[in-house]
């Protein structure tokens, strides 16, 4: 949530963001107006308080001068059911207000590009050298600005889900049978590709000083909105019924809420934390997208990067954490570009958010894989978590970004890393050690 004293002091600011991001103005409004209720009664309230102190001291008087006091007690009586009246109605006002707070999206950074559709991302880097269809290269070279460098293919890869087939790596049909769509079993010696995957990105992230947990697959409901905009990831949740609890959708989530409450001390800070952790996603708004195939699934593995840090540290940290998604990528030797995402594709939480986008043979263009976003101190303070500085509490910065999310990556290597006869994938060179094979075949 926003720092509502900043709110206050500086409403121009926040009417900007919500038009910078294409939000309506009708959430602010509505907090000024309900504050401006809130403090009225206030008002009211301490006045009412104010005069039943008087009444009670007159009282006092009165019984020591054994004079009649029961007008006054009346008095008193009423002034009390007048105030407990105005303080139910100050507890429903605030009720509302708070979730007036909560509609109104994060600040947005200075370089985040004020525009709509993905299409509009400002691309901010490209690496590698892609293998684009001949078809493809107009789109390429579109995506990339001409900046990015390819080697023209005559022939187009095989798509995943045929490559998938054909060398027995993923079953979708009897997943079909026993879950339903956008499910799969996943097979052979692409589950050891998988389990390699998340074996380097561990040590990768522990060698650059991060702390691994596993953490609980399920959270109750104030800890998932305290880390997340439940009105517009509702949808996309899993709610276990009759119990308060929802599937995680990202280790993020779960991270970001362990510290929930609490106060830590500045030199605590930062603290980087790796979450391994199945992620479940209805895809609720996907219908028609990807339908086949592995690349958007209900179920999935990821690595999960998240800092907890002081605020004038956060924009370092976001440089850090996609460079380290990006040097992941490298050596898993995957094409890919870095966009600038644009304000209207935000998130309410993130003040800027970087995407990784892998270059995908088949399809001719380039797909999400990494989100590395800057929430500032928005996730922290709906969390109520702070940190002890020597001029009083202050709300740390979150920032959180992919490392690797296993069922896209898995759909990158096979896409770009094809043996020219198409019967077969290498296995990155990076993740050789972990596989101990470098070749996935039929055989």
């Amino acid at each position: 949530m926003i720092d509502v004293k900043k709110l206050r002091e500086n409403p121009e600011i926040f009417y900007k963001v919500a038009e910078n991001r294409f939000y309506g103005k009708e959430f602010i409004d509505r907090f000024f107006e309900l504050d401006g209720k809130w403090r009225e009664n206030l008002k009211q309230i301490n006045d009412l308080k104010h005069e039943k102190n008087i009444a009670t001291e007159s009282i006092s008087r009165k019984i020591k001068e054994n004079a009649d006091v029961e007008t006054i007690k009346e008095s008193v009586r009423e002034l009390n059911n007048r105030i407990s009246v105005l303080e139910t109605e100050q507890k429903n006002i605030e009720t509302e207000r708070n979730s007036a707070v909560y509609a109104i999206p994060n600040l947005l950074h200075e370089t985040v590009p004020i525009c709509k559709g993905d299409e509009n991302n400002r691309v901010v880097k490209t690496w590698g050298v892609a293998q684009v269809f001949r078809d493809d290269v107009p789109e390429f070279r579109n995506a990339t600005n001409n900046a990015g460098q390819y080697m023209i293919t005559e022939k187009k890869p095989i798509s995943h889900v045929d490559l998938a087939e054909k060398l027995s790596l993923v079953d979708l049909e009897r997943a079909g049978k026993v879950a339903g769509a956008r499910f799969y079993y996943l097979k052979n010696r692409l589950l050891k590709l998988e389990m390699a995957l998340e074996n380097f990105a561990v040590d990768f992230l522990s060698e650059r000083g991060f702390s691994v947990v596993e953490p609980p697959f399920m959270l109750n409901y104030q800890s998932m909105a305290g880390a997340t905009d439940m009105e517009t990831f509702r949808d996309t949740l899993y709610k276990i019924d009759g119990e308060d609890l929802y599937l995680i959708s990202t280790s993020e989530h779960a991270i970001a809420s362990m510290l929930r409450g609490e106060i830590l001390d500045e030199k605590e800070l930062p603290l980087r934390i790796a979450g391994f952790s199945p992620c479940f996603r209805k895809e609720a708004g996907a219908h028609g997208k990807d339908t086949k195939g592995i690349f958007r699934v209900h179920q999935f593995n990821k690595i999960e990067q998240f800092i907890f840090c002081r605020e004038e540290d956060s924009w370092d940290f976001l440089e850090e954490l996609l460079q380290n998604s990006e040097d992941i990528f490298r050596k898993l030797n995957i094409p890919y570009r870095v966009v600038n995402v644009c304000s209207g594709e935000l998130g309410s939480l993130a003040a800027k958010k970087y995407d990784i986008e892998a270059w995908f043979g088949s399809q001719g263009k380039f797909r999400e894989v990494v989100s590395a976003s800057n929430d500032t101190d928005y996730q922290a303070r709906s969390l109520d978590i702070r940190y002890r500085t020597k001029d009083g509490n202050r709300t740390p910065h979150t920032l959180n970004s992919t490392a690797i999310a296993t069922t896209r990556v898995l759909v990158a290597i096979m896409e770009n890393n094809q043996t020219d006869d198409g019967e077969g994938i290498m296995v990155p060179e990076a993740l050789v050690p972990y596989t101990g094979f470098d070749l996935i075949t039929s055989e």
